[in-house]
């Protein structure tokens, strides 16, 4: 989250909403960006409801819920997904702004 942070600005620039959906309860979420100082939006998820909406894998031998990156467009549509294998698969931001550029 700290290469969302420092690039947070070239998704505003693109007039890209950041939603980082995880596994805790709306506290822990809170007291987390507010620690870190996070400009976008935390979305608490301790159901798995959104995670269930976009087929983000819980691997219970891997910790938990495996890092999953959607751009979803302004009407709904999924136009990119990846999903980690494991904690450190994540997609570099500039490849995200790539795409973002790329269907804009």
């Amino acid at each position: 989250m700290a290469q969302l942070r420092q690039d947070y600005d070239k998704f505003i620039e693109r007039d890209t909403a950041v939603v980082v959906a995880g596994p805790d309860n709306a506290k822990k979420f809170q007291d987390y960006f507010s620690e870190h100082n996070l400009d976008f939006v935390g979305l608490p998820d301790p159901k798995h409801s959104v995670l269930k909406l976009y087929g983000q894998q819980v691997k219970i031998f891997k910790f938990g819920r495996m890092p999953a990156q959607l751009l979803i467009d302004k009407e709904g549509t999924v136009r990119f997904v990846h999903y980690g294998h494991d904690m450190t698969d994540i997609p570099k931001t500039s490849e995200m702004l790539e795409l973002i550029d790329s269907i804009s």
